[in-house]
C-alpha cells in the first residue's frame, strides 16, 4: 500500500485587516481587555470574497508550489463551518473555480476540528487506487455569521484559509497516527447557523440563521482537558514520547488555552508557537495556516515530528502526528 506525503502547504488571508482598536468603535470593549484576555490584536476580514474563494486562491498556490496540474487533481476536500451556501458543496465550487475537471469534491463540517478530520478522510480514501493527489482545505469567513454586536464572540474570530496536497508515495508515509473525539453531548456549547423547524404549516414569518453563540467557559474546560488527551493518545500510538515532538501546532482558539495545554502535558511553551495575534480564531483554517507560516519561516524542517491538533465545534478533537 502506498504511503502518504504532504507535497505542499499554503495559505490565504484576506487583505482587510480589523484591530481591536477598530471593535472598539462598535461595542463596548478595548485593545486592552481583548488581547488581555484572548492573546488577538488584530484579524483579516473578507470583505466581498466569500469561503470558495478564499479555498480556491490556497488550491491554486499549492498547485503552483508542486507543479501540479489541476487536472491531476482526484479528490478536493474543504472544512469548513461557513460554507458559501447549503449546496453545493464549498469543495464542489473549488473544485469549478480552478477547473480540476477529474476531482470528486465534498466538505467536512467540524468546525475548528475540521481540518484534521478532513486529512483523515483523505487519508482513507488514499488508500483506494483511485485517489493519488488530493487538495485538503480549511476555509472560513466566519464575518459573515457573527453578531458584530456582542463582543463576547465578535472579538474572537477572523477570516482565512489554508490547506496541504497529499501525494501518494512509495518513500516513508508523512502521517504516524491520529486520535478523533466527539463528545456531541456538549454540542449546544458552541454553535453557528441554528436552523429550526416549522412550528406549524403555513409558517407565520420567515426563519433566519441564528448568529455563532458559544459558552465560554464550558469551551476551555473542555479544550484545556480533552485536548492533552487526545495529544498523548496519538504520540503514544505512534510509539514516540513527547519530548520527542518538535512542534505542537494547536488550533489558534486562545492563548490562554494554548498555554494551559503546555503546562497540563509538562512540555515547554516554546514548543507551541501562536500566530492568534495576527489573525484570531480562524476556525477549520487555523492549524493549517500556522503550519504553512512555520515552513515558509524554516521552522518546520525535514524530518521534524509534528502534531497538529484541532478543537471545537461537535464538541470536538482531532490530532495528528507526523514526519515532515
Amino acid at each position: 500500500m502506498a504511503a502518504i506525503k504532504i507535497a505542499a502547504s499554503a495559505h490565504y488571508v484576506p487583505s482587510k485587516k480589523v484591530t481591536n482598536d477598530d471593535l472598539s468603535q462598535l461595542m463596548d470593549t478595548s485593545d486592552e481587555w481583548i488581547s488581555s484576555r484572548t492573546g488577538i490584536q488584530q484579524r483579516h476580514v473578507s470583505c466581498g470574497e466569500n469561503t470558495a474563494d478564499l479555498c480556491a486562491k490556497v488550491a491554486k498556490k499549492l498547485l503552483q508550489k508542486s507543479g501540479t496540474t489541476a487536472e491531476k487533481i482526484d479528490l478536493i476536500i474543504v472544512a469548513t463551518m461557513s460554507p458559501d451556501c447549503y449546496t453545493p458543496a464549498t469543495a464542489a465550487i473549488v473544485q469549478g473555480k480552478i477547473q480540476a475537471v477529474n476531482a470528486a469534491a465534498f466538505d467536512v463540517s467540524a468546525a475548528c476540528s475540521g481540518f484534521i478530520y478532513a486529512l483523515t478522510t483523505a487519508k482513507a480514501m488514499m488508500k483506494l487506487p483511485h485517489y493519488q493527489h488530493v487538495l485538503v482545505i480549511g476555509g472560513e469567513v466566519l464575518s459573515k455569521v457573527l453578531d458584530w454586536t456582542d463582543r463576547t464572540t465578535a472579538v474572537l474570530f477572523g477570516d482565512g484559509a489554508a490547506g496541504v496536497l497529499l501525494e501518494t508515495t512509495t518513500s516513508d508515509s508523512s502521517f504516524l497516527s491520529e486520535d478523533l473525539k466527539t463528545y456531541g453531548n456538549l454540542a449546544d456549547r458552541l454553535q453557528a447557523g441554528l436552523t429550526e423547524p416549522l412550528s406549524k404549516f403555513p409558517a407565520n414569518s420567515s426563519h433566519h440563521f441564528a448568529a455563532f453563540k458559544m459558552n465560554g467557559r464550558d469551551v476551555y474546560t473542555f479544550a484545556t482537558h480533552k485536548v492533552p488527551l487526545s495529544i498523548e493518545t496519538a504520540v503514544t500510538e505512534s510509539g514516540l514520547k513527547l519530548e520527542q515532538v518538535d512542534w505542537f501546532i494547536l488550533h489558534q482558539a486562545n492563548s490562554r488555552i494554548i498555554t494551559q495545554i503546555a503546562k497540563r502535558m509538562k512540555q515547554p511553551l516554546e514548543k507551541f508557537p501562536m500566530n492568534i495575534a495576527e489573525y484570531g480564531n480562524t476556525s477549520g483554517a487555523s492549524v493549517p495556516l500556522l503550519f504553512d507560516e512555520m515552513i515558509e519561516a524554516g521552522k518546520i524542517k525535514t524530518g521534524q515530528i509534528i502534531v497538529l491538533s484541532g478543537f471545537g465545534g461537535g464538541l470536538t478533537v482531532g490530532t495528528q502526528i507526523i514526519k515532515y
